[in-house]
C-alpha cells in the first residue's frame, strides 16, 4: 500500500479495502481547493472510511475549511467513517473559532482504521517537529486580532 500522487504535488491518496487516506500539504487556499476538490469529492463519494490528513498543511483559509466541511458532510451523509487528522495548534484554533469542531471532529491520531500514520518530513522541513515553519499572519488594517485572545478590541470608528 503506497501513497499515490494524483497529478498534484499537494495531494496524495492511499486506498486499501475501502479505507482511503487523503494527505494534503502546502497551502489549502482557493487555488489548491479548486485543484483537489474533484479528487476529494470522489473519495467522499466512494470510500467506506475516509481519513483526511492535514498535518502537512502550512496554511488554511476559509475556502479550505469549506472544502473540509463539504467532504465531512458528504462522508457522514452516507454513514461512512470520517477522520480528520490535525495536530497543528493554529489550524485547530481556526476550527474552534469557526465553530466547526462538531462537523470536522479533528483528531491527532488515526481513527479506528489503524495506528497513527507516520509523519515523513518534507524535504524542505524547517522546524524541529518536521513541519515547515508556519508564517505568522499579519493583522488586518485598522486593528489587530488581539481581541480574539481576550484583549479589548480596537475602538470603533465613527463617520464624520
Amino acid at each position: 500500500m503506497h501513497l499515490i500522487r494524483r497529478g498534484d504535488p499537494n495531494l496524495a491518496v492511499r486506498s486499501y479495502e475501502g479505507l482511503t487516506t487523503v494527505v494534503l500539504s502546502g497551502e489549502l487556499d482557493l487555488v489548491l481547493v479548486q485543484r483537489v476538490r474533484p479528487e476529494l469529492d470522489v473519495s467522499a463519494r466512494e470510500a467506506a472510511a475516509l481519513t483526511v490528513d492535514v498535518r502537512r498543511l502550512t496554511f488554511c483559509d476559509a475556502s479550505g475549511l469549506g472544502l473540509l466541511v463539504r467532504c465531512a458532510r458528504r462522508v457522514r451523509s452516507r454513514r461512512a467513517a470520517w477522520t480528520l487528522l490535525c495536530d497543528q495548534p493554529e489550524l485547530l484554533r481556526l476550527i474552534r473559532l469557526a465553530a466547526l469542531d462538531e462537523v470536522l471532529r479533528p483528531s491527532g491520531q488515526r481513527g479506528a482504521g489503524g495506528p497513527p500514520l507516520p509523519r515523513a518530513a518534507p524535504p524542505d522541513a524547517g522546524g524541529p517537529s518536521g513541519r515547515p515553519a508556519v508564517p505568522r499572519s499579519r493583522p488586518w488594517q485598522g486593528g489587530s486580532a488581539d481581541h480574539l485572545n481576550g484583549a479589548p478590541g480596537p475602538e470603533p470608528r465613527t463617520r464624520p
